[in-house]
């Protein structure tokens, strides 16, 4: 535990309280948690490959969102990721996609 870390709970007079404190400074209130998912999914389903993307930096920001997701308990199947993948590439990549 770092000195900031001490300093927040130093002052709580139960491990209950302590773990409140914490529970909200790194993982928010519920509705922190709520708003965070709805972000995610948001842009989960809004995905597609940028212009001027490459296929690393694209899957790279897909994982950044789907790892994010699951982090607050939201998660999808790995074949509907995998189609999401897909969908989200522009029409030049359409005859891999059909071949995949």
């Amino acid at each position: 535990m770092d000195r900031n870390e001490y300093n927040r709970i130093c002052q709580c007079k139960s491990v209950k309280e302590i773990w409140r404190l914490l529970e909200i400074t790194h993982k928010g209130t519920n509705q922190v948690k709520e708003s965070k998912i709805n972000l995610l999914v948001h842009r989960y389903e809004l995905f597609f490959m940028k212009d001027n993307e490459t296929i690393v930096k694209m899957i790279t920001r897909f994982t950044n969102i789907v790892n994010g997701l699951k982090a607050l308990g939201k998660t999808y199947k790995e074949s509907e990721n995998v189609m999401k993948i897909l969908r989200s590439l522009p029409s030049k990549w359409h005859t891999k996609v059909t071949a995949i």
